[in-house]
C-alpha cells in the first residue's frame, strides 16, 4: 500500500476555482477597496478534503504562504499570480488555475483608483458560493470573515493591470 507525498496534488482535486468580489470603504483613507476572494466549490476527485489540501500546496507553490500576512505582489516580482483586468472581467491567473469574474462597476471603480486589489485565497472549500446562484452580503460575509477562513487562507494584494 503506498501513501500519498507530501506537497502533491492533481489539478482534478482542486474542482471547480470560482472568484467573488466586493468592494467597501477603508477606514484609513475613505477610499473604497476592491477585494476578490478565490475558492473552490469542493467539488474535485477526493472530495472537499483532498480540494482543501491540494489548494494548500498550489499556493505555497506559488509563493503564497497559507496563514501568514498579505504579500505584496509588486514587491515581488517573481510571484506568478497575474490581476488582468479587461472589458468588465477580472482575470486571475496562478499556474494551477486560471479564474474569471464578471466584475460589476463599483469593483471596477475601486479597483481602478487603488491600482490594486486584495485578495483572499481560501484553501477551505466553500460550495455554498456557487456561480450563477445569488450570494447574499451576509452569506459572503459569514465565510469570508470566518476566523477559521482568514488564518487558513492565503493573502496577496495584487496590481491590476490591463491590456491598453
Amino acid at each position: 500500500m503506498t501513501s500519498p507525498q507530501t506537497g502533491t496534488f492533481t489539478q482534478a482535486q482542486l474542482g471547480t476555482i470560482t472568484l467573488i468580489g466586493w468592494s467597501g470603504e477603508h477606514p484609513a483613507d475613505g477610499h473604497d477597496v476592491a477585494f476578490l476572494l478565490v475558492y473552490s466549490l469542493g467539488d474535485g476527485t477526493g472530495g472537499p478534503a483532498a480540494g482543501e489540501a491540494a489548494m494548500r500546496v498550489a499556493l505555497e507553490r506559488s509563493g503564497l504562504p497559507v496563514g501568514s500576512g498579505p504579500v505584496y505582489a509588486a514587491e515581488n516580482p517573481g510571484l506568478p499570480a497575474k490581476l488582468l483586468v479587461q472589458a468588465g472581467q477580472a482575470v486571475l491567473t496562478l499556474p494551477h488555475f486560471t479564474a474569471q469574474y464578471p466584475a460589476p462597476p463599483e469593483w471596477l471603480a475601486a479597483a481602478g483608483e487603488r491600482g490594486e486589489v486584495h485578495t483572499m485565497f481560501a484553501t477551505r472549500p466553500w460550495p455554498q458560493g456557487t456561480p450563477g446562484r445569488p450570494v447574499s452580503e451576509e452569506l459572503l460575509r459569514s465565510f469570508a470573515a470566518d476566523p477559521e477562513v482568514i488564518t487558513t487562507s492565503a493573502h496577496c494584494v495584487l496590481p491590476v493591470r490591463s491590456l491598453a
